[in-house]
């Protein structure tokens, strides 16, 4: 499988607090998904999660994002709340996270991507079907490689 490259096309600085039709040409470029759940252990909940490398990238547009203002992020670091599209209409998913983390180059005069993270967390029925299914998509591929 080749890996993908993650990129941000427009100025992903320009996304505010608030969410805005107008950012709609920002675009993220994801090549990997962190799947996350949490299940009950006694009397704590123990995190799971499940890191999916994705055959096509997901791309989320900047009018489906809003900055998270957190003065105590690392330089160069921002977070962001994600929204769906729901019947026309944007709904904040509070299972979805997005974080950027931006270098400036002096040199260059512009920020350059280090990475991005995406995480989803869902139910255990979800996290278990969606691991099921990947997995049994890398064997098949990999046992489809052997045969040639």
């Amino acid at each position: 499988m080749t890996h993908l490259l993650m990129k941000i096309v427009g100025n992903i600085l320009d996304i505010t607090h608030k969410r805005d039709t107008k950012h709609q040409g920002i675009e993220v470029h994801l090549d990997r998904v962190e799947y996350l759940m949490y299940k009950k252990d006694g009397h704590y909940l123990q995190d799971f999660n499940y890191i999916d490398d994705l055959d096509a990238p997901l791309v989320i547009t900047g009018d489906r994002l809003a900055r998270i203002i957190d003065k105590k992020l690392p330089e160069g670091e921002y977070d962001f709340k994600v929204y769906d599209l729901v019947d026309g209409e944007y709904e904040e998913n509070p299972d979805k996270f997005l974080s950027v983390l931006l270098i400036y180059d002096f040199e260059e005069d512009q920020h350059i991507l280090s990475s991005l993270e995406y995480s989803e967390t869902v139910p255990m029925e979800e996290f278990k079907k969606i691991k099921g299914a990947r997995e049994k998509e890398k064997l098949a591929r990999k046992n489809k490689a052997k045969r040639r």
